[in-house]
């Protein structure tokens, strides 16, 4: 019986004429028992954000958080008043501690009703405007400017924009064509500030929706993404919004969306921006990504016309898939790589 040969044996694996295998070219994974991707932690967001709750419901936390204020601060006072008798210098000292906290609380409630009435007045400019364009009434239109000066008077970001819109503003005698004016050289900055903030949560909800598999993870990503991307936009154009005018405005933004059904977004947003088939050519976790990614930029551009002190000018509201496209596109290449 002959033995093998010893020693390496060199096997030529490469057929003539024959390409080799790329991996970036195998088709996709089917997936036909999954649906197609819907953005459910957005619309979880969007449920939980406008939903309201009973009467009985706010009731109940509103007697509970006076019942237990009320117990709480009987019982320090009554520790305090014991620890002072008993030994005054501890008690004192920890009579202090009890008055620092309390003075910290107080300046707390009083940032928050600043907050609340710093938004109220940008509402109400928003509103003054809409009045404003509807009547044709220049010098409403001129004490708008002014009050808008105002409001972002002590801004370094905006002085260039102030001294500009102070120079012109009686050059101008049409209503409309002083609120153009004052929103290119005052607010077309804090657009691009704000688009910029919307891009960047659109981009963060769609990464950690594609990359991070733990239940729940994309509903919380979605929800403090957002919450905070609201918080800045209201910063941009000067609300300064607290932890409860974050919240009011998110429960203003997703109220909109939902009564306007701009909640639901599919193939039909994301089609045109990213390629035809191409969504159904990503991963399941990737193509939910995009999809939280998209309706995060819709909402990004919602709380921008809530925030704003004036309404969008024909063709200067930001375009919704313009923002998909420029935050979005970068993941969607790294998929397909």
């Amino acid at each position: 019986m002959s033995q093998p040969p010893k020693g390496p044996i060199l096997i030529n694996l490469d057929d003539e004429g024959a390409e080799a295998p790329n991996p970036a070219a195998a088709p996709p994974v089917p997936e036909p028992h999954l649906p197609p991707p819907e953005g459910a932690a957005m619309t979880t967001v969007a449920a939980l954000a406008t939903r309201q709750p009973s009467v009985l419901a706010r009731w109940f936390w509103r007697l509970l958080v006076a019942l237990v204020g009320t117990l709480v601060s009987i019982a320090a006072w009554k520790f305090a008043t014991d620890l002072i008798a008993s030994t005054p210098l501890l008690g004192w000292a920890v009579t202090g501690l009890f008055g620092a906290f309390a003075l910290v609380c107080l300046m707390i409630i009083v940032k928050e009703i600043a907050a609340f009435s710093r938004l109220s007045r940008i509402d109400s400019l928003h509103h003054a405007a809409e009045t404003v364009l509807a009547a044709e009434d220049l010098g409403a239109a001129r004490k708008l400017t002014d009050d808008l000066v105002t409001l972002y008077k002590g801004r370094e970001d905006t002085r260039w924009g102030r001294d500009k819109l102070a120079a012109q503003r009686d050059e101008i005698f049409d209503a409309k064509g002083l609120l153009d004016h004052a929103e290119t050289a005052l607010l077309a900055p804090l657009d691009t500030a704000a688009r910029r903030e919307v891009e960047a949560a659109a981009r963060q909800v769609a990464t950690v929706t594609a990359l991070v598999p733990l239940a729940l993870a994309d509903v919380a990503a979605a929800l403090t993404a957002n919450l905070r991307m609201i918080r800045r936009i209201a910063e941009v154009y000067g609300g300064r919004s607290g932890t409860l005018g974050s919240w009011r405005l998110t429960r203003a933004v997703m109220s909109h969306l939902v009564a306007t059904g701009a909640v639901a977004i599919g193939d039909d947003m994301l089609e045109p921006i990213l390629g035809g088939g191409l969504l159904g050519k990503l991963s399941r976790r990737f193509g939910e990504g995009m999809v939280n990614g998209a309706l995060t930029a819709r909402v990004g551009v919602a709380a921008m016309e809530v925030c704003r002190p004036l309404p969008f000018g024909k063709g200067k509201r930001p375009s919704v898939r313009s923002i998909i496209r420029s935050s979005l596109s970068g993941l969607v290449m790294q998929d397909k790589g």
